[in-house]
């Protein structure tokens, strides 16, 4: 299982009562997350999944302000639900349009990811794979933040562990 990260695209109104009402948002997401009838079926959603420390550290050290446990407001007390302005979508679509694959792979490290227990601590095995791995999480990532950014949506991150 492991400890992942996902987006869900959500509208200003959900982003507004989500915020005012956390126990609303956590069954809502919940359904977006699990169920088949909800409100705007063909919404975007996307990971990173499992790939999230390291991409972070990819973003890190290419210089791209993007942080996923640290951006966005947090809904839920326990750190696990977040959301994501239509703004800060739009934000991140702009840097992520900015920055070709070639420029974050040039830093993949995979030994020192290995020291620095990037997460998930698989580094060392199957080096070229975990870039591919690395590489297929930003590519749905982009194509998350573009088609929600184009809809003008935000976004709830659900942090699961």
């Amino acid at each position: 299982m492991g400890v992942s990260i996902s987006f869900i695209s959500a509208t200003t109104q959900e982003l507004e009562r989500a915020e005012q009402d956390p126990s609303w948002a956590d069954e809502f997401t919940w359904e977006l997350y699990s169920g088949d009838d909800v409100p705007m079926p063909d919404r975007p959603r996307g990971g990173p999944d499992r790939a999230f420390g390291g991409l972070q550290f990819l973003f890190d050290e290419a210089g791209v302000h993007l942080e996923f446990l640290m951006d966005g407001f947090q809904i839920l007390d326990d750190g696990t639900l977040f959301g994501w302005t239509a703004e800060q979508v739009q934000g991140v679509a702009r840097h992520l349009r900015a920055t070709p694959w070639e420029r974050l792979a040039v830093h993949y490290d995979p030994e020192r990811m290995t020291a620095e227990e990037v997460y998930p601590n698989m580094w060392r095995f199957d080096p070229e794979g975990r870039l591919e791995l690395l590489e297929d999480a930003y590519e749905e990532l982009v194509e998350f933040f573009a088609a929600a950014a184009e809809r003008n949506l935000g976004a709830f991150m659900n942090f699961s562990f």
